[in-house]
């Protein structure tokens, strides 16, 4: 019986969700990267969303069915209360690579509402650190969930060990040439892990973790991050932009 629910669930979640351009806004201070995940909603499900920067954010956000955030530099104090108070009353907030990085720390919620921090050591003392141009390989840890899965079929299979195990395994996944990774953003509350990361360093140390896509539930609504976007090519990678535009559906079918 709940094998059958499942089944269920899944087929109406594979159903056309049809949104509205007013349904689903995108905030960025790096307005080229969206335009191109905005291309990528539009040809997948013929979906035109509305992009805008902080300053011209709407009074609120209630009206949004799904708010994406993609800030890389200073996010205001009035634009993270209105992320959080929408998230926390019921909004669903994608939030995009930078969204979670040191720009963020002088802000006074920001991390402890996402549920993560950032170490200030040295790395290999578990310290946080951003490491650009490598190329990055997303590994698929929920091969049975709607958001990895969804109209998606991965290019490889890559050699992954997962956080607390020994062994290596293969899982599916994909790669996202000459980007930027970020390592140890330390999870301080659960939530649901989806796919890890996998990376060569400059000095050819591998590095990986299960910390690239997740998501949880805040109050009454829904977070959902996913660390990949450093580049424009991130956002025009189909498998990429369709996880994205599955976390959308998804999230919107939770209560």
């Amino acid at each position: 019986m709940k094998q059958l629910k499942k089944i269920i669930f899944l087929f109406i979640l594979c159903l056309n969700i049809k949104l509205k351009a007013q349904d689903v806004l995108i905030v960025a201070d790096e307005i080229p990267a969206m335009e191109a995940l905005a291309k990528a909603f539009k040809n997948a499900e013929n979906l035109d969303c509305k992009i805008v920067k902080q300053a011209e954010m709407p009074t609120s956000l209630t009206n949004y069915k799904a708010v994406i955030v993609y800030i890389h530099k200073e996010l205001f104090p009035e634009a993270e209360e209105k992320f959080i108070s929408y998230t926390k009353n019921g909004g669903r907030l994608i939030c995009l690579h930078h969204t979670i990085s040191t720009f963020k720390k002088p802000n006074k919620d920001w991390l402890t509402f996402m549920g993560v921090e950032l170490p200030k050591k040295d790395v290999k003392e578990g310290g946080y650190k951003y490491v650009g141009n490598i190329n990055m390989e997303l590994v698929n840890l929920a091969p049975k969930h709607f958001i990895t899965t969804n109209k998606i079929s991965y290019p490889t299979k890559i050699a992954y060990k997962r956080e607390g195990q020994t062994k290596q395994k293969k899982f599916a996944g994909f790669e996202l040439p000459n980007t930027e990774a970020y390592v140890n953003q330390n999870n301080l509350s659960p939530r649901t892990i989806l796919m890890g990361l996998r990376f060569k360093d400059k000095s050819d140390q591998i590095w990986m973790q299960d910390r690239a896509v997740w998501y949880m539930p805040v109050e009454k609504g829904w977070l959902f991050y996913s660390q990949p976007g450093h580049a424009i090519s991130d956002f025009e990678n189909q498998v990429y932009t369709r996880i994205i535009i599955n976390a959308v559906q998804y999230l919107l079918r939770l209560k």
